[in-house]
């Protein structure tokens, strides 16, 4: 048994040879895909809903981008929505999140 498929949050993938795993880390991503009507929208809207990786998402039709957010692997999501919607999915911009210490204690005192 491989040890990609008893973790779900783990991707094997070969890099000089040697095989080495990623983690699915916290990030927002924006990607620009051709929405040329309403119902393309209400497409991707529900693809990205059905999405359990996907935390938040905002669709701006007017410049054919979306920016999705949630703990995912950029390439993963990208792929995903392109074999749904049947269109070219160009990645624009990654923004990786790192939760500082201040953060982090923030959330356990509550």
């Amino acid at each position: 048994m491989c040890f990609s498929s008893l973790f779900g949050c783990f991707r094997s993938c070969k890099v000089g040879g040697e095989q080495s795993y990623m983690l699915a880390k916290d990030c927002c991503m924006t990607m620009r895909i051709n929405l040329d009507c309403n119902s393309c929208c209400r497409k991707l809207t529900r693809i990205l809903q059905n999405m359990k990786e996907i935390e938040t998402h905002i669709i701006d039709r007017s410049n054919n981008r979306v920016i999705v957010c949630g703990r995912l692997r950029p390439s993963d999501v990208a792929i995903k929505l392109r074999k749904k919607m049947n269109r070219r999915v160009g990645i624009l911009e990654i923004q990786e999140l790192d939760w500082g210490e201040e953060q982090t204690h923030m959330v356990q005192d509550r």
